[in-house]
């Protein structure tokens, strides 16, 4: 048997505290659960748990995200062709999830994730990044209502709208077992995209100065989060590189992009062993919902990267990031041909005048 690698043992010991972390919490809860017996289940010392996560919330969103990034979709799902059938598919495939009777004891899938919420909602280190999170579920959301239905204009505000519903529900039926009634859940969001909220999308008031560079683009190798496969990075585009506190500007990308750029959003933090997490889980159980909810063609053509080791970032220049961290760059001809820091970097990065881009060309045309 060929010897394991340093990495891949790595690995293979992470995997197992999450399995033996999901038993606890599961079994337990959050608040009961405890490293030291994780620890036996996993066959390891309390020490080698922390080597890997940095706290007992941490470990919880890692379990959590794990989790809803390999939940598998349901069997023979009929994706929506006009906003209201997906959006009734859309919270179809969101209710199935809740615990919809009092069952007196919870089940383990219902015990593992009661917690979420007052773990994010303890402290503004988490609520600031989930409300983000949240933001920038709707502008995905958002933007695949606006796939099926291009005539209707901006629909990021039904989105939130849909979102607010589709939590609202979660909440009243972790607190509340048995009052929420699945089939008006649905009907109100088929309902919603109908409904006129006078959304519109005006230019930033806010936009950073741009600077014109010449540099080389080595982009590393990534995961597109919500394909869950490799991140096309060596197209024309634009790579924003986002902090979680800022995660709704990659909306002023999207808005100012030309047909064929490639919008990638590298989501970076503060502090990736907490925050990346509980990111992964916040963005896989809408995205989870939505690719069932929409036909492949109204997926939003976004990428989405999380930046954890900010390798991303560093090849866009930037080594140092912060939670409010707002940068973008343009990619033309595999060169950094702009680049832009600040609020409204994205809306500037993206947007810069062809001109700049012609005369990019030519100096090309000149190197050969």
């Amino acid at each position: 048997m060929a010897r394991l690698s340093r990495a891949q043992t790595q690995e293979n010991n992470r995997a197992k505290i999450l399995a033996a972390a999901r038993e606890e919490f599961a079994e337990r809860g959050f608040r009961d659960a405890k490293i030291d017996v994780i620890a036996e289940r996993a066959g390891f010392t309390r020490g080698a748990v922390y080597s890997n996560f940095p706290g007992k919330r941490a470990l919880y969103f890692a379990v959590l995200a794990d989790l809803a990034e390999k939940t598998p979709a349901p069997p023979h799902a009929e994706p929506g062709l006009t906003a209201g059938e997906a959006l009734g598919a859309l919270a179809r495939t969101w209710v199935a999830r809740l615990p919809l009777a009092d069952i007196g004891e919870r089940d383990g899938s219902a015990r593992l994730s009661m917690d979420l919420m007052p773990e994010v909602t303890a402290e503004t280190r988490t609520r600031l990044p989930y409300a983000q999170l949240q933001r920038l579920n709707a502008i995905l959301l958002g933007l695949a209502l606006e796939r099926l239905e291009p005539r209707r204009g901006r629909m990021v505000r039904i989105a939130e709208t849909v979102l607010t519903t589709l939590h609202g529900a979660t909440q009243m039926a972790a607190a509340a077992p048995g009052f929420v009634e699945p089939f008006n859940v649905v009907k109100a969001c088929e309902q919603l995209a109908g409904v006129d909220l006078a959304d519109s999308w005006p230019t930033p008031p806010i936009i950073a100065p741009v600077q014109h560079v010449d540099e080389a683009w080595s982009p590393p190798s990534a995961i597109d989060s919500l394909r869950m496969g490799a991140a096309t990075l060596d197209g024309d585009g634009v790579v924003a590189v986002l902090g979680l506190h800022r995660l709704s500007a990659a909306e002023e990308a999207v808005r100012a992009a030309r047909a064929n750029d490639t919008i990638t959003i590298a989501v970076v933090t503060s502090d990736p062993a907490e925050l990346t997490p509980l990111a992964r889980l916040a963005i896989a159980e809408l995205w989870h919902c939505l690719r069932q909810a929409f036909p492949s063609p109204a997926w939003p053509s976004i990428q989405l990267v999380f930046d954890a080791d900010r390798e991303l970032a560093a090849a866009a220049g930037m080594h140092a990031v912060s939670d409010t961290t707002e940068v973008a760059v343009r990619i033309t001809d595999h060169r950094i041909t702009a680049r832009a820091e600040g609020f409204g970097a994205c809306h500037a990065a993206t947007s810069v005048a062809v001109e700049a881009e012609a005369d990019h060309s030519a100096r090309n045309s000149g190197r050969t």
